[in-house]
């Protein structure tokens, strides 16, 4: 049987018209993807994606009141996958020691392209997560979206995690530090194998970055 494609919604604050809905939308989210991660997201600029996509700066302001926007849209749409993937892997286990291992999995696994969603690249958009997703929260206006809701998916997927530890070990102190710690480390863990080998211990086939954040939770959190 074939899967229905995955559709994920985000919350209205973070666009002016919603991507999602229209060709060309989806076609600003495929295309913004690509060039972030080719050229970073300093020297990305709507003028340079309107020409990628043949269309006008003005089309693109339709969608997204500007780049930073953009960028927190596409934050916000990769945790919200990630909670999709963490709900449907776990839903159905009882065992708490084995829900954190899984979790652990899909927070740090290297990330393989979903089908399901056929104008989104996740592997693409996981490096710009690695390279480019703190200057989302990184900023001076940080406490001004975080009450617009920018950062709501992803405290969601930090609590869910978290409250697998607390099922594991109820008097443990710090179960939001320990997720986003996993969170963060994993992803400069995966930036240094790519970039700065030297200060990291990955093998290809090894999976050790998962191995690592496993065998550091479980340790850490032991009674």
């Amino acid at each position: 049987m074939k899967s229905l494609p995955l559709h994920i919604e985000i919350d209205p604050a973070f666009y002016c018209k919603n991507p999602d809905s229209t060709e060309l939308g989806r076609k600003i989210i495929t295309y913004s993807i690509d060039m972030i991660d080719k050229l970073g997201f300093e020297a990305f600029t709507f003028r340079k994606l309107a020409k990628s996509i043949g269309s006008t700066e003005s089309s693109i302001y339709r969608y997204f009141e500007n780049k930073h926007a953009l960028l927190a849209y596409l934050f916000c749409w990769y945790w919200s996958w990630k909670e999709y993937q963490l709900v449907f892997a776990t839903n159905n286990l009882e065992d708490p020691g084995t829900k954190l291992k899984e979790a652990i999995r899909i927070l740090t696994e290297e990330v393989t392209e979903d089908s399901s969603v056929s104008y989104i690249n996740e592997v693409t958009l996981h490096r710009i997560i690695i390279a480019e997703s703190a200057k989302v929260y990184l900023t001076k206006a940080v406490d001004t979206e975080n009450e617009k809701g920018y950062f709501r998916v992803y405290k969601r997927v930090v609590s869910r995690v978290g409250s697998f530890a607390l099922e594991l070990n109820p008097d443990y102190e710090f179960p939001h530090m320990l997720v986003s710690t996993i969170i963060e480390g994993s992803h400069a863990q995966r930036f240094f194998s790519d970039h700065l080998p030297s200060l990291t211990d990955t093998e290809t086939g090894k999976q050790n970055i998962v191995r690592f954040y496993t065998e550091m939770t479980f340790k850490t959190i032991a009674r």
